[in-house]
């Protein structure tokens, strides 16, 4: 495992650079001189500077918020809220409580701006076809969650899915870009995620190190053209994924469709709420039977029955198979799964920060259902009567419970999609009126959201760290919230003030349709790098020497560098036909001096942060000259930025 990058204080300003800085200095540099020559790297904050910012974040720090969710100019938000982007295929950063959209991820999604999807380091990482293009172009991004240590975020990775494709992505924090993608095989229908908070086996590796993975969508195994006409021969999979090396440890056959996933605390047990226990595969049949269930794996035991080699493989795909459905696991003492059942059609499941509790809401019942951990440990000991006893709670809290966020004081908020509500209610005293308390006042607090909320969350809600400060309600059809902008309506993220007895709404927030879930986490957990290490990268042009144009046959290497307000080289010229790689890296060294790339025809745009370097290859397929220009502002001199690529007949 990598080392995380060094804690700091959440309030200290960085002593480095910055670009307000640098673009008052070197504006003057500029025009006198132009050029690669600017020594730009080296320009410094002088010690007045740096006392009035540490001034100003020590006051911004120490100062209240103004009334409800402002955060005045030059003050930091408390959190960052991440979030999926749904069927956009990428994932969100905003800052809460102010809800100020601060960057958006491309992950499954081409984005010109960064040049995701457009650079050979990205392509590699999406995924390309023999010919080059992109394998995909769409994505359906649900589920976001972070990587644990200590049974809290460790501002690590970031998890997010992919529905359509059946794809796992993670993202970096220190950088905020995703940097591995995997296809799951065998599935459909990829919905929920959870990472694990603790190896299952080790105590002593208490981080994340395995990210589980559900799927909806019963299909053919392997799904190659054979049973097409036969869906009860269909099957539907559990997948683990290794969290370093983002390789599919296991996969795990199930009855049911899984919707979304929940770890335990010590790592041992991770489940999946679902619906559609019977197996079938039309809408009737799906509504069958009385009740669901929530699906617990035993994840030590599919472990070591898969290094004693009893698995199997399906089609082409060498990811061990275990049968983890309820027939074959019929004897507690050594069953993979135990299928607690729970109300019909649940939707979500949801850890208590306490590490005792897993709550699945029942959508078409008004209850949620609470799930003892210990007892289904004991149900794996072979010493609980039936999975059902595990239940030690259900209580009646509204019309179309959804998703459930936590306080850590002992509080539930659940989001009731049917009331429009957010339900505040006590976990012990649910527990103790399924025990027969009937004085047990369990709801404590209702409400209304606006339209129909979907999924919610709590600042810190499923950690050990849990701080009960800010409730998200993610609502669906918000039609009059906002100013009218055509059929399609931007979706509301409405943020709850939860610390005092009662809920308090402060804000709206705006959504591009249409995300799904999100986490919120505290500011001074995420540590973020400001520059790139230039050794990082093979590829990287490190001295202006380094500056070259080499042919072999019809292939051409492109090799530049940007420092502002410059690239290396004035004119570049290749011959139409060419296959043309071009690699470039910014030589500059100040926090956020970006530089970008386009050619104009070519399809070609994308930007190289300071130290970073990216390449793009295409066909010069039409002769003629063309400039190339930073697209991303970087210096007083930014327009005068190009260089001239000459495409001879």
């Amino acid at each position: 495992m990598d080392a995380l990058p060094e804690k700091k204080n959440a309030d200290a300003v960085p002593q480095r650079p910055t670009r307000r800085n640098f673009l008052g200095k070197s504006a003057l540099l500029g025009l006198t001189g132009a050029g690669l020559t600017l020594g730009l790297a080296g320009c410094k904050d002088d010690g007045a500077a740096k006392g009035a910012a540490a001034s100003a974040s020590a006051k911004a720090a120490g100062a209240p918020q103004a009334a409800g969710h402002e955060v005045a100019p030059g003050q930091l938000d408390e959190y960052y809220h991440f979030t999926s982007g749904g069927h956009s295929g990428e994932a969100r950063i905003l800052g809460l409580p102010s809800g100020r959209t601060l960057r958006r991820i491309p992950v499954f999604n081409i984005d010109p701006m960064v040049g995701w999807g457009l650079t050979n380091e990205s392509k590699a990482i999406i995924g390309t076809k023999p010919d080059g293009s992109l394998k995909y172009t769409t994505g359906d991004t649900h589920h976001i969650h972070g990587s644990y240590k200590d049974g809290t975020y460790d501002g690590r990775w970031l998890f997010v899915n992919d529905k359509i494709h059946a794809r796992l992505a993670r993202i970096r924090m220190d950088t905020m870009e995703c940097d591995k993608i995997v296809e799951i095989p065998n599935i459909q229908g990829f919905h929920g995620i959870f990472p694990d908070k603790c190896d299952p086996v080790d105590a002593k590796v208490n981080y994340t190190t395995r990210v589980f993975c559900g799927a909806e969508f019963h299909i053919p195994l392997p799904n190659d053209g054979r049973d097409l006409n036969d869906p009860s021969k269909w099957g539907c999979l559990f997948s683990c994924v290794d969290a370093a090396t983002m390789e599919v440890r296991w996969q795990c056959r199930v009855d049911g469709n899984m919707d979304l996933i929940a770890t335990s605390y010590d790592g041992k047990l991770a489940a999946s709420n679902q619906y559609n226990t019977e197996n079938a595969f039309d809408l009737a049949g799906m509504m069958a039977s009385e009740r669901d269930a929530c699906v617990f794996f035993n994840v030590g035991r599919i472990e070591q029955m898969i290094k004693d080699g009893k698995f199997t493989t399906i089609g082409s795909s060498k990811v061990p198979v275990v049968d983890g459905r309820k027939a074959a696991n019929a004897d507690p003492k050594t069953a993979l799964t135990c299928y607690v059942p729970v109300s019909k059609n649940p939707h979500g499941v949801n850890a208590s920060p306490d590490g005792k509790y897993f709550v699945c809401s029942g959508k078409l019942s008004p209850t949620a259902t609470v799930i003892d951990l210990s007892l289904v440990h004991k149900w794996f000991a072979g010493e609980l009567k039936d999975e059902r006893a595990s239940v030690v709670a259900e209580p009646e809290i509204g019309l179309g419970p959804l998703h459930t966020g936590f306080d850590g004081k002992g509080n539930a908020y659940t989001s009731l999609f049917l009331d429009s509500q957010i339900v505040k209610w006590n976990v012990d005293k649910a527990i103790a009126q399924f025990k027969g308390d009937k004085a047990a006042k369990v709801v404590l607090d209702r409400l209304d959201v606006h339209y129909q909320p979907g999924h919610t969350y709590c600042s810190m809600g499923e950690t050990k760290e849990a701080d009960g400060k800010y409730f998200n309600s993610g609502n669906k059809f918000s039609k009059d919230r906002f100013l009218p902008v055509g059929p399609l309506h931007p979706e509301t993220e409405q943020l709850i003030v939860i610390s005092g007895e009662k809920m308090v709404m402060i804000a709206d927030h705006t959504a591009y349709p249409e995300p799904h879930d999100g986490i919120i986490v505290r500011r001074d957990i995420v540590k973020t790098r400001q520059i790139y290490n230039m050794d990082d990268f093979p590829n990287a042009v490190k001295t202006p020497a380094d500056s070259r144009v080499e042919r072999k046959g019809n292939k051409v290497s492109i090799f530049l560098m940007s420092q502002a307000p410059s690239y290396s080289m004035p004119v570049i010229k290749v011959k139409k036909g060419d296959e043309v790689t071009l690699t470039l890296t910014n030589h500059d060294k100040v926090e956020d001096l970006t530089h970008g790339c386009a050619i104009p025809t070519y399809n070609v745009n994308f930007i190289v942060n300071p130290q970073e370097t990216k390449s793009v290859t295409f066909k010069a397929d039409r002769a003629g000259a063309f400039w190339i220009y930073c697209t991303h502002f970087c210096h007083a001199l930014h327009l005068e930025m190009r260089s001239r690529l000459l495409v001879e007949a």
